[in-house]
């Protein structure tokens, strides 16, 4: 039976932690010789532009012996008229999984339900799974573990946010949220994850409150594709939740600073952190690429 991985809850957390050590195992090298994915062809869709998502995929994909069809949806006859399931029935028949790149989660949702092979979501408005999989790698990398740690995210509560939520819930680590009002989390996704005894999970106002002691502390753009329209205003209202030095002497002394990228440096994040000691940012970079090898070994059968 075919498994998807549209969020972080479609994986256990005893799945997670496997795969997050698979990953670990693949970056150190193991099994480098071996293809498991040898004669698969596995596709690539993306509605949005894309650096690391595209580039780690089809690297990923090639390194494990399969080969990686991007497209885009103006290519296909998606962009003559031809409808979602009927392209997911097609596609169906010629690929063992898919990546969906898209705006409305929705579109996932039913690419997923007329389909026959694995969907996994490369980033959705919603939904952004498969960055916090590298990032929960990385912070592994840097502190041992995720459990009991406390984790500030500081900025808007999109879709990379909404899945550290997801995150936290699965794997026990806590989460502070800080940001202005009217930019929090989605409602529901934070109702189901604080429904779980497992980790502490809060949405603040103040940025310092929220890094105030915090082992990792992780920022985003304050304005996704797709929002342009509205980016002056939202810049004025973020001003306050910048990820600079000031922000960092709150947090504990040897706090790893996460950003999943791109950055508009200046903004969200200074040059100073980005580019400092404290900085992870480009191991998560590269942790895409181990993280989502492992993921498709778990997934594509």
């Amino acid at each position: 039976m075919k498994r998807d991985f549209l969020t972080l809850w479609d994986l256990s957390s005893d799945e997670t932690e496997s795969l997050l050590a698979r990953a670990k195992d693949l970056k150190a090298g193991k099994d480098s010789g071996k293809c498991p994915l040898i004669g698969r062809s596995l596709g690539l869709l993306f509605e949005k532009p894309s650096t690391r998502t595209r580039i780690s995929f089809e690297v990923g994909i090639y390194q494990l012996g399969a080969m990686a069809l991007t497209m885009n949806p103006s290519e296909l006859q998606l962009g003559r008229g031809e409808t979602l399931s009927d392209t997911a029935k097609t596609l169906s028949r010629y690929l063992s999984g898919i990546v969906i790149r898209t705006f409305a989660h929705s579109t996932l949702e039913q690419f997923s339900a007329n389909s026959s092979i694995p969907v996994i979501n490369g980033l959705s408005d919603l939904h952004h799974p498969c960055q916090i999989l590298a990032d929960m790698m990385t912070i592994i990398e840097r502190k041992g573990r995720l459990r009991g740690l406390k984790v500030a995210f500081i900025g808007d509560g999109n879709n990379v946010c909404n899945s550290m939520i997801e995150a936290a819930s699965l794997m026990g680590f806590n989460l502070r949220v800080a940001c202005p009002e009217g930019f929090e989390p989605d409602a529901a996704i934070l109702e189901k994850a604080t429904s779980s005894a497992r980790s502490e999970i809060i949405v603040l106002r103040d940025p310092k409150e929220a890094a105030g002691l915090a082992d990792v502390i992780y920022t985003d753009v304050w304005v996704s594709m797709g929002q342009e329209a509205h980016s002056r205003e939202k810049k004025e209202r973020f001003r306050e939740y910048q990820i600079n030095d000031r922000l960092l002497s709150c947090s504990k002394k040897d706090v790893t600073v996460l950003h999943c990228l791109p950055a508009h440096r200046g903004e969200e994040i200074t040059d100073e952190v980005m580019d400092g000691h404290h900085s992870a940012v480009f191991d998560q970079a590269e942790n895409r690429l181990h993280a989502q090898k492992a993921l498709l070994e778990m997934l594509i059968k």
